[in-house]
């Protein structure tokens, strides 16, 4: 930390209280025409120098807002009430000017997007120095001295370059590295980040989480961490607040929230994780039902409609946040006291040793385990439907101006190779830019092949018309990442199931009574039929998009990220959903994911793509309990568990840098320039090898395959 950016309050706070920022019952309420809108009720919490607080929970449950109300971000309309001191001073009722002196010196927000948060028109050297210059009395060559400092503090590379280039320039990690850099700018005392890591690869989120470790480190700032990705809040926070319905339901210590849970809500939570340290056939366990509506909310306890423990009080009096830890009962002294562990459930004593699947599935019978290997599914070996030999695919680059010549070309898929089995899962798994998704469409003939060939039983798909791949289009069915997107808001949802019947002319006499038992199948109600896609969930829009895809009774589904956009208890329920109907129907799954967790407990094979090319493949045993290329062990390292312990613990393969751009991808091993292993194991001799020559996929036996020259199986769960 340079002396002359310190930060003047923290001398004087260091010898007095250390608490630098306590919200007292702050509440925001919007106005609608509906009515007001209570997104925040009486939210209170106090927290400490060099302390970090993490808030988590569903979409809509107020952690944003409640954070944007501290900052002063919040429109005029909205009204805010209750009390948020930093460092002892009301920001609450602020004016402008006033505000402005306290962010970004005092308090500093990281925010979700960090595209949005960057000015496009100034380089990033500009915007962090302006972050210096709009708080500090220094030249501007001293401000643009302390942005280069700051770029080299999160880690980015060739900091003097970047200074010059705009945001567009960088990659979505450096982004939020350098929106990180401005939020440390002028040592705060507490940093807010909202959503840091969203829709960032694994490998990517964990730089960025390193780097805003250090920034905590260098300023000595408390944190404030929003996230919904309960293994970021493992490793990274000291305590967590669970907010559900505008309101805090539970909050303590990390430990004590994820290995004791006293409110149903926080235990739901946490038992509708897939998680990475755990068994293949446990079910997981989704929470039921939806958020309640704010503007709408029940009597009672919020989270009673959806709580199997509800009883008669539940649904008449909202519980009081009150202490666990041996006096339940009785209200804290201090509510934000380190130690302290508090929830919201009149019957919170009850959870005492009581598991997610006891709550939630009460008397479902479990899948007797025997010792030893699992036996495989299907010991006779499947007939393969899908087939793909040497796909490649390469996007042409054009220069601009009337003419539009090629300059160059964009290598999405450079040779790769797969198999999807009858009645199999087969994930599709990488960083975002691999070429997953590509490949996906590149096997249902969306999009055409520069070389290669797919095969359908048998059957050669490259070269054929719309008119002449009609009829196979009944069998082979995509399911989009994003179920608002890709269902038609002026249509019914009974009409959207039914528009693939119609297309295909089959059984259009029959189509209402079949979108009904479609409705049924994927667990909604078939009286909602009539409505629109805006009137259902997240999750319901993407069963919707399911029933869809199955309404010509397929046998591939391709799922395209189907489970990326949800939160964790609906995604829970989309993923039981998927499991269900394979067993029930016989389907085959292509599942193109970059989550790990899920890949691992819904795939029985996966594929591992880097930069075009298939670097492993691999029963899900063998992938995930002795991965073999360095790219694969990366991946799976920078997944975090949702176990403060073992999260704080585990052994970390640290991938640095970028993804290289497909359009000029590096010689050789195409991983070569972020693997750790090229960097810090091999010889000169070994490293020309990577350097000059591309490793072949071969298998290392029992159908384990990869592509790196000096591959070494490593255990790292």
């Amino acid at each position: 930390m340079t002396t002359e950016y310190m930060n003047e309050e923290h001398a004087t706070a260091e010898t007095g209280d250390d608490v630098v920022l306590e919200v007292s019952d702050l509440s925001v309420t919007f106005p609608s025409d509906d009515g007001p809108l209570p997104a925040v009720r009486e939210v209170s919490y106090v927290l400490r120098r060099g302390e970090a607080l993490g808030i988590v929970g569903e979409s809509g449950s107020g952690k944003s807002v409640t954070s944007m109300a501290i900052m002063g971000l919040l429109p005029r309309n909205a009204r805010v009430e209750g009390s948020a001191r930093v460092l002892g001073q009301e920001v609450i009722g602020l004016d402008d000017k006033a505000i402005s002196q306290v962010r970004g010196k005092k308090i500093a927000m990281i925010f979700q997007d960090p595209l949005t948060s960057l000015n496009p028109v100034y380089t990033i050297g500009y915007q962090i120095a302006e972050a210096v210059l709009a708080h500090r009395k220094v030249s501007k060559q001293d401000a643009m001295k302390r942005a280069l400092e700051l770029l080299e503090i999160v880690g980015i590379p060739s900091p003097e370059q970047r200074l010059r280039q705009y945001p567009h320039e960088l990659s979505g990690g450096m982004r939020q590295r350098v929106v990180i850099a401005i939020a440390m700018a002028n040592e705060p005392d507490v940093i807010i980040a909202d959503e840091p890591t969203t829709a960032l690869d694994v490998t990517v989120q964990a730089q960025v989480l390193d780097a805003l470790q250090r920034a905590r480190r260098e300023t000595g700032a408390a944190l404030v961490l929003i996230t919904h990705d309960l293994g970021v809040v493992a490793g990274q926070v000291d305590r967590v607040g669970v907010m559900y319905a505008g309101r805090i339901v539970e909050m303590g210590p990390v430990e004590e929230v994820f290995y004791r849970p006293r409110m149903p809500y926080a235990l739901g939570l946490l038992g509708s994780l897939p998680r990475l340290d755990g068994d293949r056939s446990d079910r997981l366990t989704p929470i039921l039902g939806s958020p309640p509506s704010l503007r709408d909310l029940p009597p009672g306890c919020g989270f009673a409609p959806r709580c199997p423990m509800a009883r008669e009080r539940c649904h008449q009096e909202e519980p009081r946040l009150l202490l666990t830890n041996g006096d339940t009962g009785r209200e804290p002294s201090e509510a934000g006291a380190p130690t302290v562990h508090t929830a919201a459930c009149h019957f919170s004593d009850e959870l005492v040793g009581v598991g997610a699947a006891d709550l939630f599935r009460p008397g479902e019978e479990r899948p007797e385990t025997t010792e030893g290997e699992p036996e495989p599914k299907n010991p006779v070996e499947p007939d393969v439907l899908l087939s793909a030999t040497d796909l490649v695919k390469h996007f042409p680059i054009r220069s601009k101006g009337i003419l539009r010549r090629k300059v160059g070309e964009v290598q999405a898929v450079s040779g790769i190779s797969l198999d999807l089995r009858e009645k199999e899962t087969l994930a599709l798994v990488g960083e975002s830019g691999c070429g997953k998704s590509t490949t996906a469409r590149l096997l249902l003939n969306l999009i055409r092949l520069t070389s290669g060939e797919v095969t359908y039983m048998g059957r050669p798909l490259q070269g054929l018309s719309d008119r002449r791949m009609r009829p196979l289009r009944k069998d082979l069915q995509l399911v989009f990442q994003d179920p608002f997107a890709s269902l038609d808001p002026r249509m019914t949802v009974s009409d959207i199931i039914a528009e693939p019947m119609r297309i295909h002319g089959d059984g259009h006499r029959d189509a209402r009574r079949r979108v009904k038992e479609l409705l049924e199948l994927v667990g909604l109600d078939p009286e909602h039929g009539s409505r629109y896609p805006h009137e259902f969930s997240g999750g319901q829009r993407q069963r919707i998009g399911v029933a869809r895809a199955l309404s010509l009774n397929p046998r591939v589904l391709v799922l395209d990220e189907p489970v990326s956009a949800l939160d964790v208890s609906i995604q829970a329920g989309v993923i039981n959903l998927l499991e269900d109907l394979q067993d029930e129907l016989g389907l085959s799954y292509l599942f193109v994911s970059h989550d790990l967790s899920v890949v691992k407990h819904i795939a029985d094979r996966v594929a591992v793509m880097y930069l075009g090319k298939m670097v492993e493949t691999a029963t899900t045993e063998q992938l995930f309990s002795a991965p073999a290329h360095p790219y694969t062990q990366a991946l799976i390292s920078a997944i975090p568990l949702p176990d403060p312990i073992k999260e704080r613990t585990r052994e970390r393969i640290m991938v640095t840098g970028d993804i290289p751009s497909p359009a000029n991808p590096p010689s050789g091993c195409r991983f070569r320039t972020r693997c750790p292993k090229f960097a810090n194991e091999l010889s000169d001799v070994e490293r020309t090898k990577c350097v000059e020559e591309p490793p072949e996929l071969l298998d290392r036996g029992a159908g384990h395959r990869d592509a790196c020259h000096y591959s070494e199986v490593v255990e790292l769960i």
